[in-house]
């Protein structure tokens, strides 16, 4: 069984978490595009309303750790309209955990709250070397959208609106 427990990024269950994902990303970062920049978040990013830290739990392995995943939204600047925009940050899950649709969970969690929150669209960027997570955000309803920020280790954006009759830039 999964859920969340909603922290601050700089909690030390959180801040572990996040440590793993960045070594673990830099470790698998594409040499061709030089060198991963690592930059923890700002903990003023992901306080409610304006965003959210989730630690995902799960209790299906008796004696291992319960903490074994993180992701957060934040509002950023509003998209053309003036639409308001959340976006999904350092969706991660420990390696041994992958496969069991943790990751679709707290992706749908972060939606949700994205939308309790009044976002009308959820916008992410990741890299093109990370392939399972490229085919969730799709499958997920996300398209592939021009470069909404100037992420240095990002190649691919998406976004996904969540409010009827709102549509994603193409």
């Amino acid at each position: 069984m999964v859920s969340w427990r909603e922290t601050s990024v700089d909690d030390p269950a959180a801040h572990q978490l996040l440590a793993e994902y960045f070594a673990s990303r830099a470790q698998g970062f594409p040499a061709s595009q030089g060198a991963y920049r690592t930059t923890f978040p700002r903990p003023s990013d992901f306080v409610p309303p304006h965003g959210v830290f989730l630690v995902v739990e799960a209790d299906d392995e008796p004696g291992e750790p319960a903490d074994v995943g993180c992701g957060g939204i934040r509002m950023i600047e509003p998209d053309e309209s003036g639409g308001i925009r959340f976006e999904v940050k350092h969706l991660w899950l420990q390696p041994r955990t992958r496969g069991r649709g943790y990751g679709r969970a707290l992706l749908a969690e972060l939606e949700r709250r994205a939308l309790a929150c009044g976002a009308d669209e959820l916008v992410l960027d990741t890299n093109v070397s990370l392939e399972a997570a490229g085919a969730l955000y799709r499958s997920s309803g996300f398209v592939s959208v021009p470069p909404y920020n100037d992420n240095p280790n990002a190649t691919n954006w998406y976004a996904k609106p969540l409010r009827p009759g709102r549509s994603s830039p193409s």
